[in-house]
């Protein structure tokens, strides 16, 4: 693992990464999403941004796809699934892990986090962009003092029953399930990512989910012809999860 520059030394819990990632530590000041966009063309594929932060799980990893943009961004339903089958992993058996398309992740309806993408600004539609930068934020406790229900709509994994499951835990079980991911986009297409993804979606009765070439989501009502169009590249422009003020999700 190449060495980690002083100014990132942390000596908070150890992250164990399976190969080909290789693990850059941020102080609790950091910003992983942020800095592995920074680090991403010297770095390259695999590199993965932690901050080791009590409250939150937070990270980003670098991505080097072989596709135009406008189907590349399709990775990022890839990440979606990964960071989802994470928190699955440690979620007690009675709750429910969704997402809010494209990019908001909820546990029993309350907002835990979410994912984000970020590219070049440089890069062009028709051409592979250098690198994508899928970034996450988990809000593991939540840190506020006031009683219980003032934000009803939000929550953390420690409310939900998640036990000992904290930054550690759910980063490198997001690099496992990332890899699983990848690898059966690679050996089946991205059919199967898609099917995973919107299986996690809360959706309206009688309509019919379709993610199509560039990302975007195609909604249906049975029995009519016409559908909606939701683009991927816009929402991503804004996290819909993230407050910036807090510098975490939503509250």
């Amino acid at each position: 693992m190449p060495s980690t520059p002083a100014s990132h030394v942390s000596l908070a819990e150890p992250i164990h990464l399976p190969p080909p990632f290789t693990l850059v530590r941020l102080r609790e000041s950091g910003d992983a999403f942020a800095h592995a966009c920074r680090i991403a063309p010297e770095r390259g594929a695999g590199t993965l941004a932690y901050v080791g932060r009590f409250d939150l799980a937070e990270f980003a990893v670098v991505l080097e796809p072989g596709e135009a943009l406008s189907t590349a961004r399709r990775a990022f339903y890839a990440g979606m699934v990964a960071l989802t089958d994470a928190l699955r992993a440690y979620a007690p058996p009675s709750k429910t892990v969704a997402i809010d398309w494209p990019d908001a992740v909820r546990i029993d309806g309350g907002l835990v986090g979410g994912g984000r993408m970020g590219w070049p600004s440089s890069a062009r539609e028709h051409k592979p962009p250098a690198w994508l930068v899928f970034g996450a934020m988990i809000r593991t406790v939540t840190m506020t003092e006031q009683g219980a229900g003032v934000h009803p709509l939000a929550s953390a994994l420690d409310e939900e029953g998640f036990g000992e499951a904290g930054a550690a835990q759910v980063t490198e079980s997001f690099a496992r399930h990332l890899m699983r991911a990848i690898d059966s986009w690679q050996v089946d297409g991205f059919d199967g990512i898609a099917r995973d993804y919107l299986s996690r979606l809360a959706r309206e009765r009688e309509t019919i989910l379709r993610i199509d070439d560039c990302g975007d989501l195609l909604t249906r009502r049975i029995n009519t012809d016409r559908a909606g169009r939701s683009e991927l590249a816009k929402a991503l422009a804004t996290p819909s999860w993230l407050d910036p003020k807090l510098g975490g999700p939503r509250l």
